[in-house]
């Protein structure tokens, strides 16, 4: 028959971790006291008990000093003092009203918006210094800009052509026409190949460019010439 090797090791195991009454009911435990009973707010702290009186007498306040003086409230004639406020003080104008209605219905005139006490103002009708400062902000922005802006025109300003570089321009492009003619005449009357067509297409677009800038030169006798 097999046996475990373990056997001994884990019955010693057993043994070990076994307390009593583990499996054999309630452990005995001490009975609790009668005088332990529970009682109303156990847990609220207990105040310190209260200090009897000496000999049954109470103790007296200490005597002030020889040097106090009572405050003594000082009787005040309310009607004369009255009397003397109506009398120096300044009389209530009368508040305006506006009655609305047969029956007497009248409201305050002032809360109401008909009377004119806005115009009265010392203020009334003065621009605000910050609507003036702001206007002055942007004036002095838009001068700063037109000043920049004359001089960048200035920096880039156009030049003039002479009367002999305008006519030197334009005996270049007559010659540089007539060159150009002279190889599109020499151009096969067949252009059955792709760089036969490509170069007659070529050579007519610069004739067509030469001609429209030798008629705009001869168009305009002064001319200006951007300093880019």
């Amino acid at each position: 028959r097999y046996i475990f090797k373990a056997r001994e090791l884990v019955k010693h195991e057993a043994e070990k971790n076994k307390s009593k009454w583990k499996t054999m009911g309630p452990a005995k435990v001490a009975v609790p006291s009668p005088n332990d009973f529970l009682q109303k707010r156990p847990k609220e702290p207990m105040l310190a008990p209260k200090k009897k009186e000496q000999d049954g007498k109470r103790l007296l306040p200490l005597l002030p000093p020889r040097t106090y003086h009572p405050v003594i409230p000082i009787k005040k004639n309310f009607i004369n003092k009255n009397a003397v406020a109506v009398i120096t003080g300044e009389p209530k104008k009368p508040r305006h009203f506006c009655v609305d209605t047969r029956h007497g219905d009248k409201y305050l005139l002032e809360p109401s918006g008909l009377f004119p006490k806005y115009i009265k103002k010392k203020n009334y009708g003065v621009i605000p210094k910050c609507v003036t400062r702001r206007k002055e902000e942007m004036k002095r922005e838009e001068e700063e800009y037109q000043a920049s802006v004359l001089e960048q025109l200035k920096k880039k300003a156009m030049k003039a052509l002479s009367e002999e570089e305008r006519t030197n321009i334009l005996k270049a492009l007559k010659k540089k026409w007539e060159e150009i003619n002279r190889a599109y005449q020499c151009l096969p009357v067949v252009t059955d190949t792709m760089y036969k067509r490509m170069r007659k297409e070529k050579l007519e677009l610069e004739l067509i460019q030469l001609e429209h800038d030798i008629a705009a030169i001869e168009k305009h006798k002064t001319i200006y010439i951007a300093d880019v």
